[in-house]
């Protein structure tokens, strides 16, 4: 009897720091290039040991193998955020020197926390429901926007911040990082989705009610604006807006914004580009029926939200953040709320199109069930 495939992978997951704390003893591999050969060799040596792992099993999903060997680099992540807050020690030194001297950031260290716990937990729980045939395509869309998000900050940041006159060969590890998230969350797109059965005639009388008639939809949408108007405006503030709104925002209430680690401003412009044209596109899937494609899109840019703002707030409150870049004592409150707001508001869209779908389904012919289960 072979012990469970999400078992192997916890069992695996935690010879990351032992690697990372035998480099950091050998003088040989403390060298840029060294580390990213070595770097490149641990993960080819995880993938193989995970081909061996489900040899005797037929028809693996393509993303296990993702999942898989992504959880043993979560592991290293939670082990520099745990060295660099002061919890464990002899295990980053090398690397950091050598290797990725950006991961000391406040940023990273939230960032690090980030995929220690949350994208581990994921990982172990989509590979457990993959074996056991369940539907994780919901859940492998909110790792795919998290994760994808991650990158899409963490690398331009790194780039042209002032860590990005020290970039050593090692960095460029980051590049599978963007790409393979990237196809695989095509993949999860691809994949049909799983719909409850819900009769034509549900369907019909929940798409002829207007938005007064649905309060929900309709608060959600007014928290779609105001995310919409405070995302353009923390735009203008990272763009050098001469706008004394906005050079008293930056100086007096978020000047995290300004620091020159290029982590935040890359974040704000993210979301100037992105997530602006998203909200507003979400603002019309809530006014106009049948718009299937808010079941997937919100889920991903759920995850993509909450992880953003998790490493944005935190580094902006981080004690690697150098003091005057952290939020004012006095104005603690008032952007801790407006920030855990902007990744609140998502989130809900998201709760309210997974468990009450019927708004966004396809019409069908009266008389008739809308989509039968279909596996994700």
């Amino acid at each position: 009897m072979w012990p469970p495939v999400e078992l192997l992978v916890f069992l695996l997951s935690p010879l990351a720091p032992g690697v990372l704390y035998t480099m950091n003893n050998v003088p040989l591999l403390q060298e840029p290039l060294p580390i990213l050969g070595m770097g490149m060799f641990v993960l080819g040596s995880v993938v193989l040991l995970l081909l061996l792992t489900v040899r005797h099993r037929k028809n693996v999903d393509p993303l296990f193998y993702v999942f898989a060997a992504f959880s043993f680099t979560c592991l290293v992540g939670l082990t520099n955020a745990l060295e660099q807050d002061g919890y464990i020690s002899g295990f980053m030194g090398f690397y950091l020197k050598k290797g990725e001297p950006h991961l000391k950031s406040a940023y990273a260290v939230m960032m690090c926390y980030w995929e220690g716990v949350v994208h581990f937990l994921l990982f172990l729980t989509m590979i457990h429901r993959m074996f056991s045939e369940k539907s994780y395509r919901s859940m492998g869309l909110l790792w795919a926007g998290s994760f994808i998000a991650q990158q899409l900050v963490f690398i331009p940041g790194v780039a042209i911040g002032k860590y990005g006159s020290n970039i050593r060969p090692a960095f460029w590890r980051n590049t599978p990082f963007l790409l393979v998230p990237i196809w695989a969350a095509s993949v999860l797109f691809s994949r049909p989705r799983e719909m409850p059965i819900i009769t034509a005639d549900k369907v019909a009388a929940e798409q002829q009610r207007g938005l007064l008639s649905r309060p929900v939809d309709l608060l959600l949408s007014l928290m779609l604006l105001g995310a919409m108007a405070f995302t353009v405006f923390r735009g203008f503030v990272v763009m050098d807006c001469p706008l004394d709104y906005c050079f008293t925002y930056i100086y007096q209430y978020e000047p995290y914004l300004k620091d020159p680690v290029g982590f935040p401003k890359v974040t704000m412009l993210l979301y100037l580009f992105y997530a602006l044209p998203l909200l507003a596109v979400f603002i019309y899937g809530l006014r106009t029926p049948g718009c299937s494609w808010m079941l997937d899109w919100t889920l991903f840019f759920a995850g993509a939200v909450i992880q953003t703002q998790w490493c944005h707030l935190g580094g902006s409150l981080h004690s690697r953040t150098p003091f005057t870049y952290r939020v004012p004592t006095d104005k603690w409150w008032p952007i801790f709320t407006l920030n855990v707001l902007y990744a609140v508001v998502p989130a809900l869209l998201a709760l309210r199109c997974h468990f009450s779908p019927a708004y966004f389904m396809k019409a069908v012919p009266k008389g008739q069930t809308s989509n039968d289960k279909k596996k994700k």
